[in-house]
């Protein structure tokens, strides 16, 4: 209730100083973006494609580390490397020096964060990485730090000015530092094909875990798919039709294979005295759209949605062979949408 008076009694003179802080805060952390593009397109980009070569050549993971809010972006940098085909892990640079040093091996690839590149808590993973040969890119504003120096490539942030009206709170170089990993991230995605069925096994939870599911995780299988052979009365169609509930009626031919479907629609245009007793070959409608088993759900609810006339069910085959059937309620059921 306090909040809620608060606000309530705020004046318009208040709203208006907490939106211009906010757009002089975009403006600054989008300055530093826009200062990191530049150097990509010069000095920085050597580098980067080294860091990315070194990363995608190791035999081992990507051990990310740092600390303070340089660490708090690291996590992050590692969790989107770790799921975009790139394993990744965080080392905090603190405990590292406290027995975690062991969770990094010769094979890896260590990127540390620091934007001053002095913190002293990074001394004892230089050293480690020395002495066991392990690569190391640094992440840092200062070339000539001495982790820009000790590492084997540095990634050298341009130097920006913080959001922070005292320019002392991490938050343009922060952004800058995620930008980059994420620039890092996906240039390793595209340099190794990673596809959204690859994307699909890392992601199976949540939201986007049901947009990732496949066809065949949601279609109806054997007895379920409404199915007759050409020759079949309309009348029999029919009654496979109403039983299946789905509105619909694949015909197959002598040889198994789809040659056609009978829906509600070829029901209302061949609507006549003698219907029931015409063959299905007479009212279907010829080569019906299909989907594959393993087509994504979130792509087969775009098909569905994008289809005219619309539709809102889909045999599923292999090849020209009915394998299932789906429609719109199971991509719905899945969480998809």
């Amino acid at each position: 209730m306090a909040t809620s008076k608060s606000l309530a009694t705020s004046s318009p003179t208040d709203a208006d100083a907490a939106v211009q802080s906010a757009l002089r805060t975009l403006d600054a952390e989008g300055s530093g973006i826009t200062a990191l593009t530049a150097a990509l397109q010069s000095d920085l980009g050597p580098a980067f494609a080294a860091a990315a070569e070194l990363i995608r050549d190791a035999k081992g993971r990507l051990i990310i580390t740092g600390l303070g809010k340089s660490g708090h972006i690291g996590r992050k940098i590692a969790a989107t490397f770790a799921s975009t085909g790139t394993p990744a892990f965080f080392v905090h640079a603190a405990e590292a020096g406290h027995g975690d040093l062991g969770m990094i091996t010769a094979d890896d690839v260590i990127l540390a964060l620091s934007w001053s590149g002095e913190q002293p808590e990074m001394k004892n993973l230089i050293t480690y990485a020395k002495r066991f040969r392990i690569a190391l890119i640094a992440m840092t504003a200062e070339r000539d730090s001495t982790l820009g120096k000790a590492a084997d490539v540095t990634l050298t942030l341009p130097k920006a000015r913080e959001a922070c009206p005292h320019n002392l709170a991490p938050t343009t170089s922060s952004v800058m530092m995620l930008a980059l990993g994420d620039a890092l991230a996906i240039a390793l995605l595209e340099g190794r094909g990673f596809t959204s069925t690859d994307f699909s096994v890392l992601h199976p939870g949540g939201k986007l875990g049901a947009m990732l599911k496949f066809v065949r995780d949601l279609m109806h299988t054997g007895v379920e798919v409404p199915l007759k052979p050409l020759g079949t009365k309309m009348s029999d169609a029919l009654v496979e039709m109403s039983s299946k509930g789905f509105g619909c009626v694949g015909i197959v031919d002598a040889n198994g294979d789809l040659v056609g479907i009978i829906t509600d629609g070829d029901l209302r245009r061949h609507m006549r005295p003698d219907l029931m007793t015409a063959a299905v070959d007479e009212v279907m409608t010829k080569n019906p759209k299909t989907t594959s088993p393993d087509t994504l759900a979130i792509e087969l609810l775009d098909t569905l949605n994008s289809s005219q006339p619309r539709i809102t069910v889909l045999i599923v085959a292999e090849g020209r062979k009915p394998v299932g059937i789906v429609n719109v309620h199971d991509v719905l059921r899945a969480g998809v949408a």
